[in-house]
This record gives C-alpha cells, structure tokens and sequence, in this order.
C-alpha cells in the first residue's frame, strides 16, 4: 500500500532522513522504534510532505505522491496524529473533529455515531474548548480527528506519550481495534516496547537517520532491543 524506496528528508540543507527503504502492506500495523532524535517523527513528516524538501520515492497504491502538496496527501489516504497532538485549543471539541473531515475525499458536515463508541468522552464534551481537556482526552481528540479524514494508513508520533495510565490503555485498544476489525493500515512511532509487541505485525529501528533493522514483530528480541534502544 505505502512503499518508500531510497528517501531522503531534508531540514534546509541538512539531510535528516537517509536513504530510507521501507513498506507497508494494506492492513498491517508497523511500529517504527528508535532513541530520541533519529528520525522518527522526520520519517512521518517526510511520508506526509512536510520537510523542507524530500528525495526518492514514496507510492501509494502504486501512485507516486511524493510531489504532491501535504493536503493533497491527506487526500489520497494518509492521516496522522502529530507530536503533541496539535488540536486548535480555542475551537471546540465539535469544530476540531470537523475540521478533519476537510482532508476526506468528501467532506461532511457531520461526525459519524462510530466516532463517539471509539471514544464516548468526546460526545459529552463537544461544545468544550480543546484547550480546556485533559491530555488524554486531547489524544482521543487528535485521533478522532485523523479519523474523520477517512484514512487508508493512520501515523501516529507516540500517541501514548505523557498520557494517563487508565487513558493509555483504552488509545491502545483503540488503535488495535481499528487496525485488526476496520483494516486500517497503521505506522506508528512509538517507545513503548510492550505495546508494539503486543500491536505490530512489522517494526522497523531507526538510527541516524536510517533503518538499522527491519522485520516481522517476532524478531523484536530483547538482545535486538539491547543493541538499538537501550541507552
């Protein structure tokens, strides 16, 4: 579904991301794993278009998109969830979540009932400022909100970072739910070992900006985890 062969990402002139050959297949779950500032959020900001400027080839569907604009991106398949979840903190909880239906193929006007059974705290909450929710709940938002653009591959840059135990649980299933029962592709950045283990079918390790591995979940052994992750 979403192949990259020999992608390079560049911050101006600097080249962050190197070479890199990666691909996910339609319904799979692959978790991108690597230490503080190796890559990972420039690997999804480079897939979306939002580097300064990107070398090589990134296909959708068999479809070169790498000289498409971000939102045309969007368009054609990707949704993502950024660092720091990005929500509009003087919109409302309802003006966030239909912002994201502007990215779909067909905007609509209205938010879908299967929005609020993945997370029924944003049904009450909707005429809430974003600004005024908890970080969890800030989460469920962003999530929502790439939801609505109808995505084929969901990315996500550590959804669970900094965010309450009892919340991280419930974003995990979630997130798995939407992958195994809906088909949903997802990449996902992510430290939480346990967690990827558990969700992933693939994993690819950053380092420097390049792959340093990359294999099917079970290969994600603890020496593997010693050698890339620890510090």
């Amino acid at each position: 579904m979403l192949e990259l062969s020999d992608v390079d990402g560049f911050y101006g002139r600097s080249r962050a991301l190197q070479s890199v050959s990666l691909s996910v297949r339609e319904g799979q779950f692959l978790t991108v794993l690597g230490r503080n500032g190796v890559g990972k959020t420039t690997l999804l900001r480079t897939i979306l278009g939002l580097m300064s400027r990107c070398a090589g080839s990134i296909r959708l569907d068999g479809a070169e998109i790498n000289h498409l604009p971000t939102h045309s991106r969007a368009r054609a398949g990707l949704g993502y969830v950024p660092q720091g979840r990005g929500i509009l903190p003087n919109f409302t909880v309802r003006e966030n979540l239909l912002l994201g239906t502007f990215a779909a193929e067909k905007p609509a006007r209205t938010i879908p009932d299967h929005i609020f059974e993945l997370f029924p705290i944003l049904r009450e909450f909707l005429g809430r400022r974003g600004g005024n929710l908890s970080g969890g709940q800030q989460q469920q938002l962003a999530i929502a909100r790439a939801l609505l653009s109808e995505p084929k591959i969901l990315l996500l840059d550590e959804p669970t970072e900094g965010i309450q135990p009892n919340i991280v649980e419930q974003i995990e299933d979630v997130l798995i739910d939407l992958n195994r029962k809906h088909g949903i592709a997802v990449i996902l950045v992510e430290q939480n070992i346990k967690f990827a283990r558990r969700a992933s079918h693939r994993f690819a390790i950053l380092n420097r900006g390049s792959v340093a591995m990359s294999d099917d979940i079970g290969a994600l052994s603890d020496e593997v985890i010693q050698s890339h992750l620890v510090v």
